[in-house]
């Protein structure tokens, strides 16, 4: 983790925002930025001053750009469009998916190609770094042209307007910025639109799922690995010879994370003429979560190019021309997005079957439910049901946004991406798939206990094993208990990122090969 990320529109990485967004890394501006910040900015004060046509200039918005706007209107257009556009719905975003818009759309703006000025970038990374998080409803966004409403609300609290949160109190925008000593600023022209036309806020619910999928998708490995050390499971479906045949990378990398995960142990055995071979769910593994780690790394790779994007309009040119064109609309990010969602469901749901040959006595060869007296007790029954709901749940919000489009303002914009449902939806898959493997990790713990089958473990699955009792301790075995606490601190262990750190101290881990 960093303590500063240097921002210059060009190199910002997913991991720095994740630094930025729930670590609370300071942002400053790299000094060649500026230049091209305040370069572009006197485009646009030439453009008022010689009182040229330029739509979002000094023209109306959407379907109202043939209204021209006299020069002494331009600031009051740029407000107007703020305060009309915060017409959001919903729970406010968390804040770190907040944290993360401010500093993408600080980042678009210093490649200089909004015409902004640099005193106003500079007042939202104020805002930043000083934690005045701006109350952004989640729904409202069409994803084109941009995140209009979503961003309008974050704009509202340096206009002395709307609604921020500070310290943990949620306030009106001006009390937020005066308690944090921040200037209230007025907008210039093009200011708003440069501020509120962009795929920000996809973006940054976006890059917080991918993010936090590709740490699932290795602590999926590890759980498989821990479901196979129950069943002593046959290794020979990861040996490398099997899998350099059919190179796929997310394949490759999966077969490799189980055998350092498994390495050494005295539980899993190789394939014998009375058990040649193992359900789907342990021996297709490697196809399984490689499959989901390919298309997790795609939408990475799209993710860090859209945090280093304009996505604004007009944009400015570096010799001055003013082009009005589509960098705002979502699509590019909208359907990796629900790639994303249909990547972390599969799984939840192949967890999801581990569970249920974990509580399975027929399955497992271990008392039902992982209790000692099933019948008067229930164990893990129940955690199994809660598993299938939340599965079931992310094969509907699997459904693809990308493919819906209603026309908006008078038909001119007339094809919308709908890809911040698309982000919403996966970052709710990315939450529910967690809680599933949480508790295939959980159980397969359990069961590990009942087997008398704790140490002699693989090299990753003991340290998983070892670090998980740490949050978690063996539930009884004659006793039911109120197991949802439990599942809470089996959650906690992954969320927290300790149980992913302890095993990658011992063990390399990897989404490709």
């Amino acid at each position: 983790m960093t303590n500063v990320v240097v921002l210059d529109g060009n190199s910002l990485t997913l991991d720095e925002v994740v630094d930025v967004a729930r670590f609370y890394a300071k942002c400053e501006i790299k000094e060649d930025a500026k230049a091209a910040v305040i370069e572009s900015r006197r485009i646009v004060d030439d453009i008022v001053r010689e009182k040229r046509v330029v739509y979002g200039v000094n023209t109306g918005f959407g379907s109202l750009c043939n209204v021209s706007i006299s020069p002494e209107d331009t600031a009051q257009l740029q407000e107007n469009l703020i305060r009309t556009h915060s017409s959001g719905f919903g729970d406010p975003f968390p804040e770190d998916v907040v944290r993360a818009i401010m500093l993408i759309r600080v980042n678009s703006l210093l490649k200089g190609c909004s015409g902004i000025r640099l005193s106003t970038i500079e007042a939202l990374i104020g805002m930043l770094n000083a934690g005045v998080h701006p109350f952004i409803p989640e729904k409202g966004s069409l994803g084109a042209s941009g995140d209009l409403a979503p961003l309008s609300h974050m704009v509202l609290p340096l206009l002395g307007l709307g609604k921020a949160y500070y310290k943990g109190e949620l306030l009106p925008g001006r009390q937020a910025m005066e308690k944090a000593g921040l200037e209230i600023i007025e907008l210039s022209a093009k200011e708003g639109l440069a501020l509120i036309n962009g795929t920000t806020v996809l973006t940054g619910v976006g890059a917080l799922a991918t993010y936090d999928a590709i740490e699932l998708l290795k602590l999926s490995d590890i759980a498989g690995a821990l479901s196979l050390e129950v069943h002593n499971g046959i290794s020979s479906p990861f040996e490398e010879d099997l899998h350099t045949i059919r190179p796929q990378s997310g394949q490759l990398a999966t077969a490799r994370n189980i055998r350092h995960l498994i390495k050494d142990s005295a539980h899993t055995t190789v394939a014998t003429p009375t058990r040649v071979q193992d359900p789907y769910t342990l021996r297709c593994i490697p196809q399984i979560h490689g499959a989901s780690k390919d298309s997790v790394a795609y939408v990475k790779e799209k993710v860090e190019i859209e945090i280093n994007s304009v996505t604004d309009n007009p944009i400015i040119t570096k010799d001055g021309k003013v082009i009005s064109g589509g960098n705002f609309h979502g699509e590019p990010l909208a359907q990796p997005f629900d790639f994303l969602g249909i990547a972390v469901s599969e799984i939840g749901n192949v967890s999801e079957r581990r569970v249920e040959r974990l509580v399975n006595s027929q399955l497992s060869k271990l008392p039902s439910f992982l209790v000692k007296y099933p019948g008067l007790n229930s164990g893990f029954m129940i955690t199994q049901y809660a598993c299938a709901s939340l599965a079931s749940e992310n094969k509907i919000l699997s459904h693809p946004a990308s493919v819906d489009s209603i026309p908006s303002c008078e038909n001119q914009e007339d094809f919308v991406s709908m890809g911040t449902t698309a982000a919403r939806k996966a970052a709710e898959i990315v939450k529910n798939s967690r809680r599933i493997v949480a508790t295939e990790i959980m159980a397969a713990c359990q069961a590990l206990d009942l087997k008398e089958q704790t140490t002699q473990l693989g090299a990753g699955t003991q340290a998983a094993y070892d670090t998980f009792r740490k949050f978690v301790n063996v539930i009884e075995y004659d006793k039911d208990i109120e197991i949802y606490e439990e599942l809470n601190k089996a959650t906690e262990a992954l969320q927290s990122g300790a149980l992913l750190k302890a095993v990658e101290s011992v063990v390399d881990l990897s989404i490709q090969f």
